[in-house]
């Protein structure tokens, strides 16, 4: 129901905060009491959570718009690895562009603890400003400057659970929280049951909140603004195991 209501609602920054706000009071206390405790020595070496899979040698592609032009998202689990405070992380190569023409490189860093929790070990990306120059703000890595690992999907990810997903202080503090379980969601890859939701938001940029929905075996198939310029990233295609 909460899913329908921040939909209907998308174009109402308004209304979509004060959901927002409410939803986050209600959620915040539950998450942080339930929050799991990063620990170096309990990581295992494959990503398998249901929600949030990342096997070697899948690419998924998106399509979608932001910055009010179409753009295209091509999201590559690597065999490579990187070492982070002491956890062995997936590296995963995310490149969007329009039209050929590259917008930003991303190499995300993920590691799955033994409990099935997906931990965010940071980001190294690079947007691509119309000068030609590259802007790396935004980036982060676990261990430095104060950066701290973040959850980006729990084991058993239940509402109104909230986690943090990402903390570099000033660069990098969005929050998410539980918001659906269940339910069919269509996207251009097909339809995807028993589909997971969430609301997003960062202290970066207040009364900006997005929504993504998450696939079984998937991972994230659809994600949309819910306040500000339409923007959202659909999945097309998925190819690799």
């Amino acid at each position: 129901m909460l899913r329908k209501l921040l939909t209907g609602f998308a174009g109402a920054a308004l209304a979509v905060a004060a959901i927002a706000a409410v939803w986050a009071s209600s959620a915040s206390a539950a998450g942080q009491a339930n929050a799991p405790v990063f620990d170096p020595d309990n990581f295992v070496a494959v990503v398998d959570n249901p929600y949030y899979p990342l096997p070697v040698g899948r690419t998924l592609v998106y399509s979608g718009v932001k910055d009010g032009q179409a753009q295209r998202d091509t999201v590559t689990i690597t065999s490579q690895t990187k070492v982070i405070l002491g956890v062995t992380a997936t590296v995963v190569s995310d490149i969007a562009d329009h039209n050929g023409a590259i917008l930003e490189k991303t190499s995300d860093w993920y590691a799955q603890d033994k409990q099935g929790n997906v931990w965010y070990l940071g980001e190294d990306t690079v947007h691509y400003l119309p000068n030609g120059k590259g802007d790396t703000s935004g980036s982060w890595q676990a261990g430095v400057n104060g950066a701290q690992p973040g959850l980006i999907m729990e084991a058993n990810p239940q509402i109104p659970d909230a986690y943090r997903q990402e903390f570099l202080a000033g660069q990098a503090e969005d929050t998410a929280w539980i918001v659906e379980r269940g339910g069919t969601v269509s996207v251009p890859y097909g339809k995807v049951k028993n589909a997971l939701t969430t609301l997003e938001a960062t202290r970066l940029e207040p009364g900006a909140y997005d929504q993504k929905v998450y696939g079984p075996g998937l991972g994230i198939i659809l994600e949309q603004s819910l306040s500000g310029p339409n923007e959202y990233a659909k999945l097309e295609t998925v190819t690799g195991p």
